[in-house]
């Protein structure tokens, strides 16, 4: 067995479960869930449809670079979405895959050379903390090691980059970056885009950002920016050493669809098709086709937003004075501060409110004598807003009694 599994931690629902399994909630009230970030808006409809209608393509074998409708349909949403200066290449710069999870674990597999060490050490493979636990895998099982960058309330739920040693940077093989963020739902501006930028030309490393969530904000007219948007704001049309994940799961309630996309730099996408070809990962025909069509349509996605803003407006204003937390930048998280041990604050809460949430602890590392996870919890406002306005009243009654 490849000795880099023992290396991985348990998944954080792995330790919430475990945390939760001896817990009894109170009979007497339902169970809410906002512990998994699973949209639970309905699937839109004019996709099913095409999904529906595109079953006659189960008998064929999927490409791994996909249709060529699909990549051309994604070179121009992005180009609309983040003002490019023209449209990405869709022969080279886009790649379709099965949902980012898999995508972002394989692109470190393909891009890290562990044989590529500096003065002696292994690679290392920057992140946020707290993360989205799968660069933390595709790290260890790729054989670098991880480099957390702390991401707390006094940098805005940013990692600063100035405070980053020379030698970390010469080592740093590739970095993950999340915005929105997964769990804090901070959107990295523009200004710090670019100078990751220039610090990945001075030191040749690859930037992967996730920006899965970039499709859930609350003002209509300031959508977050993304990589290729500082790309193209710096004049490089190339993307150089710069990879954006994006997925339909989140903004268009598809999380089932396993639909997603890679698009950047035209040379790094060439080997890691290479890598996906002989990894068996394409996406199936008829997902490809239902793709197109939302990938299309944008008035979904605005009726997304507004069922959120809902959500966020009933239960901060609720939550308002009792418990320690803001309205995120984007994203469907809150990022809640706990009078109590973020696990005792979990366990309990199950225990007299039967609502269940996720220790911030779980959701990153610790580092250097400090958790910056500890003493908060994430909620998932991906319920109905009736439910979503009941937790938020709970929890309200749970914070009174400590």
């Amino acid at each position: 067995m490849n000795p880099d599994l023992q290396h991985l931690q348990p998944y954080p629902f792995q330790k919430l479960h475990k945390l939760l399994d001896n817990v009894h909630p109170e009979p007497t009230l339902s169970h809410i869930n906002l512990s998994v970030g699973e949209p639970k808006h309905p699937a839109p409809v004019f996709v099913q449809q095409t999904l529906a209608n595109a079953l006659e393509k189960l008998s064929a074998y999927p490409g791994t670079q996909g249709l060529p409708e699909l990549r051309e349909t994604i070179a121009a949403w992005l180009q609309r979405r983040f003002a490019l200066n023209m449209q990405p290449d869709y022969e080279r710069e886009i790649l379709p895959v099965n949902g980012t999870r898999e995508a972002l674990f394989a692109f470190a597999q393909c891009v890290i050379d562990d044989k590529n060490n500096h003065a002696g050490h292994e690679p290392l493979v920057l992140m946020p903390n707290p993360f989205y636990q799968i660069y933390e895998g595709a790290t260890l099982l790729a054989g670098a090691k991880p480099y957390y960058l702390p991401c707390t309330a006094s940098t805005n739920f940013n990692a600063d980059f100035n405070i980053v040693p020379e030698a970390v940077w010469q080592r740093c093989q590739l970095i993950y970056i999340c915005s929105p963020g997964n769990p804090t739902g901070a959107v990295i501006p523009l200004r710090q885009l670019k100078q990751l930028i220039e610090l990945a030309d001075r030191y040749d490393f690859v930037i992967a950002s996730d920006e899965c969530y970039s499709e859930l904000y609350p003002d209509e007219n300031n959508p977050p920016p993304g990589l290729l948007q500082a790309c193209a704001e710096l004049g490089r049309d190339d993307y150089r050493r710069c990879v954006v994940f994006h997925s339909l799961s989140k903004r268009s309630n598809l999380p089932g669809l396993r639909s997603g996309f890679v698009a950047g730099d035209g040379d790094i996408l060439k080997q890691f098709l290479q890598y996906r070809t002989y990894h068996g990962c394409a996406m199936p025909i008829h997902h490809q086709l239902a793709s197109i069509a939302a990938w299309n349509d944008e008035a979904h996605v605005e009726e997304n937003r507004r069922l959120y803003r809902e959500k966020f407006e009933a239960v901060l204003d609720i939550l308002d004075d009792h418990i320690k937390v803001t309205q995120p930048d984007a994203g469907f998280y809150l990022w809640a501060e706990t009078p109590i041990p973020d696990t005792d604050f979990a366990q309990q809460l199950l225990r007299e409110q039967h609502i269940t949430v996720v220790p911030g602890s779980y959701l990153a590392r610790t580092d250097k004598g400090e958790n910056p996870g500890a003493n908060r919890v994430r909620m998932a406002l991906v319920a109905p807003v009736d439910q979503c306005r009941e937790a938020a009243e709970r929890i309200v009654r749970f914070v009174g009694k400590l």
